[in-house]
């Protein structure tokens, strides 16, 4: 198993983590009813496409 050597500097850390970042969904409006809705996922409001 790999043991640190020396210690990461916060700023060395903070360069690796700058991709953990959450991305918002893609949300589409509903062509029959107008409620927003996942692409390519059918509505949850009214079951259409």
């Amino acid at each position: 198993m790999a043991v640190q050597q020396r210690r990461n500097s916060k700023t060395r850390k903070n360069k690796r983590r700058t991709h953990y970042k959450l991305t918002a969904p893609t949300l589409v409006k509903c062509p029959t009813c107008g409620e927003f809705k996942l692409p390519h996922h059918a509505c949850l409001a009214c079951g259409s496409k």
